[in-house]
């Protein structure tokens, strides 16, 4: 998803299943511990960071939008707390090889009209994100996913009804694709496959995200929207689990400024804020410690290395960089809001899954530091003949000291020169897809809890390779994972991954927000999606 920390524009488990899975219990709602006494009035305050471009589900992209529509909208399926899917949309599936599968919905379940929810509805919505009329941000999102003829549609070269994607009747739903995806589920947990109603768009075309035409799936509807201002959510009664629901009324503010999000948060106006200014995060924590919330995110930064480069071609030259950075100093002394060091691109926990590090992780700094020297000199590189290279980041005071110390590392532990430039977000990136850099920062945020969500970007020839890193191995075992979603086919791919070292992983993200203490349920997915449904308002 779109968000500036990242890299470039993200566009954000499942087992090798034989059987059906059905809906039996859910921890996708509000659950109230015994004793707990609610106020009278359920409504709370969010900051949403921006005014959303839109709030239709097939024209949006980032969190700003998304935010607010994973409060209206259902997918078909979801994840809890654990990263296992749920059922939603969806009360059951099968699927025998991983390339058909079938989908059937909830009965009685209806849009916030009062109009039945059908497996038409799903057709006519995934069809409409990937016709390239709908000029849509994640219009490849089921070409990833491998639909059939999604690829071509893309393109111009098929029409949509061609979409692999059919209503068997109105509350079951097949889907083919082109080859076995053992992920698939985790890529249908993400919002924007949200359906959307086909009688409602048919009939008031863009105009269908006003408040006066607007349907939804999800546990609110849209009430009231005034631009720049706020925007309104209340309770959807027809909500397939409605009883579960507890909040009456949320409203989400754009508000772009953090001190402007912090000084109304502390006068009594927000109850969540949409994040938490880094100047301010130690007195915060001092003061109001138990209303900072820090939750993990799918999410790396990291330092990116241009293969293409005769100086970097060397695998020495690139794991002695890595080892000679001590993340510890970056994640806990420079950031320092709970961010994780990082050793590989994949996030703790992805997937469901918990992978093995590299052996240096266990090593100390001056350890890591001693290798790092004997590999660089190896490469030929030593004090009369130092390396020396640009080191670019893009515009950002906390880039900036993360460059600073960065730098400074290499040069103390490696004699290494890294020269600090700094870049606009645009240029940087134009840059990058040219392959005008030596070292630049960068950053991934996944789209769905899943390895391949990052490991693919470093496959031979993919658009968002712009390390121009290329492991035929690499490529095999990832093509292999996918088609399995195993542990094991996962751990190869990493393993030579991590060894090559096209970049250099700095630190996990976090979501960091204040919540105030009368404010139950709070939960923010890896995603950093905070559910409204799955708050309530403690009496106080």
């Amino acid at each position: 998803m779109l968000n500036q920390i990242s890299k470039k524009v993200i566009k954000i488990l499942a087992f090798s299943i034989s059987s059906v899975f059905f809906s039996i219990t859910l921890s996708y709602a509000a659950v109230i511990p015994p004793g707990t006494q609610l106020a009278e009035k359920q409504e709370i305050v969010r900051n949403n960071g921006a005014e959303p471009a839109s709030l239709d589900v097939d024209k949006v992209e980032g969190n700003i939008a998304l935010n607010i529509i994973n409060d209206f909208f259902d997918t078909l399926v979801g994840t809890d707390k654990q990263g296992q899917i749920i059922p939603k949309l969806a009360a059951s599936w099968e699927t025998k090889d991983n390339k058909t599968w079938v989908f059937h919905l909830r009965k009685g379940s209806k849009w916030s009209d009062g109009t039945p929810i059908t497996a038409q509805d799903v057709v006519f919505s995934w069809r409409r994100l990937t016709n390239p009329k709908t000029l849509s941000p994640y219009g490849s999102y089921f070409v990833d996913a491998s639909v059939v003829n999604a690829k071509e549609i893309l393109a111009g070269k098929k029409n949509v009804e061609e979409l692999g994607v059919k209503a068997l009747d109105d509350s079951t739903l097949e889907v083919r694709l082109e080859k076995p995806v053992g992920y698939f589920l985790q890529m249908l947990a993400f919002t924007i496959t949200a359906p959307i109603s086909e009688k409602v768009v048919e009939k008031y075309g863009d105009k269908w995200t006003q408040p006066e035409f607007f349907v939804s799936s999800g546990a609110f509807k849209l009430a009231e929207w005034k631009v720049n201002e706020k925007i309104v959510g209340v309770r959807n009664s027809y909500y397939w689990d409605n009883k579960n629901t507890v909040i009456d009324k949320v409203t989400y503010l754009p508000l772009s400024s953090n001190i402007s999000d912090l000084n109304r948060y502390l006068a009594g106006e927000i109850d969540l804020t949409f994040t938490i200014p880094l100047e301010f995060f130690s007195s915060l924590k001092k003061n109001i410690n138990s209303q900072v919330h820090i939750s993990p995110m799918l999410s790396t930064y990291y330092y990116e290395l241009n293969n293409r480069k005769p100086k970097f071609k060397d695998i020495r030259v690139r794991q002695a960089l890595s080892l000679a950075l001590d993340r510890n100093i970056i994640a806990n002394k420079i950031v320092a809001q709970g961010q994780i060091p990082a050793y590989t691109i994949l996030p703790p926990g992805i997937g469901g899954f918990k992978f093995k590090q590299p052996e240096y992780t266990s090593w100390t700094q001056a350890q890591r530091n001693e290798k790092a020297k004997k590999l660089l000199n190896e490469a030929g590189f030593n004090k009369n003949n130092p390396l020396k290279f640009d080191l670019v980041y893009n515009a950002s005071d906390i880039y900036k000291k993360i460059a600073i110390a960065t730098a400074s590392m290499w040069k103390k532990n490696l004699g290494v020169i890294a020269n600090i430039q700094t870049e606009e977000w645009k240029v940087m990136l134009d840059n990058e897809h040219q392959g005008k850099f030596d070292v630049v920062r960068g950053g991934w945020i996944g789209d769905y809890n899943n390895p391949m969500s990052f490991l693919n970007i470093f496959t031979t020839n993919q658009t968002n390779n712009t390390s121009f890193y290329s492991n035929k191995d690499f490529d095999n075992f990832l093509r292999k994972a996918g088609e399995t979603n195993k542990k094991e086919d996962f751990q190869h791919a990493l393993d030579i991954l991590t060894n090559d070292t096209p970049i250099i992983p700095v630190y996990y993200y976090v979501t960091a927000i204040l919540v105030k203490p009368y404010i139950g349920g709070y939960y923010a997915d890896l995603l950093g999606m905070i559910s409204t449904k799955d708050l309530y308002v403690i009496k106080h």
